[in-house]
């Protein structure tokens, strides 16, 4: 079988701008921060996904990526790709890193659907793939989930990009994970909320404000507000679409400690649900609350701040059994817009007590 174009098997793609996967829009930065459109060019949970006949020995994966610096002691992790089946890890291959090169991954005789998570750090650009002795075809499309947040959304101190949380989810779900996470972002930006509402998705969801009470400072009533104003422009794209808000999960550091505006993270976490709470009395019957406060303990901590593997497993769990029951049936495909083409544009629930 030949090479074949990737884009019919990309997914977790928001935008491409040329060939590169990126999760800004790319007609639209100069509204962003410096650091969110620097982190919006790591192709974070962008993956491949192909159905394979019995009988295909491997795939092979053509790529462009960042090569290490010398000295990086993590140099032979650096591209590293992982080959998932549904729940189970197949996996792992680690390529020698270049600048571009072929990868091949060895699959299962039986055949089935596949799905490569990409080494992101390194900003892989996938160039073609196709299959050894057999043949492959783009993964059945599913419902797509828009999911955005900030490190812990990215998947800060996951030991794989598939143990983040939203790709745990995702796959507990069998959605497409949309990972719009910006690692010291998502302060509530609201170029950020346009771009949401710009995105086609079945399913949105916003887990940030942890990066409100120390890396740029706000009170409760600007972080109510900040939130309104959020929901209200993601909205305008999604009006009827299931919005699931998760507020801050635990940080010792920061609970009772007032930031330089007085405000400490358990007073942001309780403002972000009241707004929530809010929007759903008045009308928003597609809009649900998870406060996050009880889904980790300090032993799900891996730095005081990100969660470990059994941290991310356990916000997978509680945001899937959130969502489950608005899940909808899979759906016609999409493609990821381009820089010269602009992407189109039940009531409040608490599950879990409130702090």
């Amino acid at each position: 079988m030949g090479w074949l174009a990737p884009a019919p098997f990309l997914r977790g793609t928001a935008w491409l701008d040329g060939d590169r996967p990126v999760r800004a829009d790319p007609d639209d930065l100069e509204r962003l921060p410096w650091d969110i459109a620097e982190r919006a060019a790591l192709p974070i949970g962008v993956r491949i996904e192909f159905t394979a006949e019995p009988g295909t020995r491997a795939v092979e994966l053509r790529y462009r990526a960042a090569v290490p610096a010398p000295g990086d002691p993590l140099a032979a992790l650096r591209h590293g790709f992982a080959l998932w089946q549904g729940a189970r890890l197949v996996g792992e291959t680690f390529a020698v890193p270049a600048a571009e090169a072929v990868v091949r991954l060895p699959l299962p005789p039986e055949g089935g659907v596949f799905a490569v998570h990409l080494p992101e750090g390194q900003a892989p650009v996938p160039l073609a793939l196709r299959a050894v002795d057999g043949r492959l075809s783009p993964a059945p499309a599913r419902p797509r989930w828009l999911v955005h947040g900030d490190s812990i959304t990215e998947g800060w101190w996951s030991t794989r990009p598939a143990h983040s949380w939203p790709a745990t989810a995702g796959r507990i779900l069998g959605v497409d994970p949309v990972n719009l996470g910006y690692a010291g972002g998502a302060r509530g930006e609201l170029p950020l909320a346009e771009h949401l509402a710009r995105l086609p998705g079945d399913l949105v969801t916003l887990a940030f404000g942890t990066n409100c009470w120390s890396r740029v400072p706000v009170t409760a009533d600007w972080l109510y507000a900040t939130v309104r104003a959020f929901v209200g422009l993601v909205r305008r794209g999604h009006p009827d679409t299931p919005l699931l808000i998760v507020s801050p999960v635990l940080r010792p550091e920061a609970e009772h400690t007032r930031n330089a505006l007085g405000a400490t993270l358990t007073e942001l976490r309780r403002a972000m649900e009241r707004a929530g709470r809010d929007l759903a009395a008045e009308g928003d019957r597609r809009l649900l609350v998870l406060p996050g406060r009880s889904l980790l303990g300090p032993e799900h901590l891996a730095d005081g701040l990100h969660p470990n593997d059994g941290g991310h497993a356990r916000i997978a769990a509680a945001v899937a059994a959130a969502l489950r029951p608005y899940v909808p049936a899979p759906r016609t495909p999409w493609a990821p817009g381009r820089r010269t083409s602009r992407g189109p544009t039940d009531g409040l629930t608490d599950l879990t007590a409130a702090d």
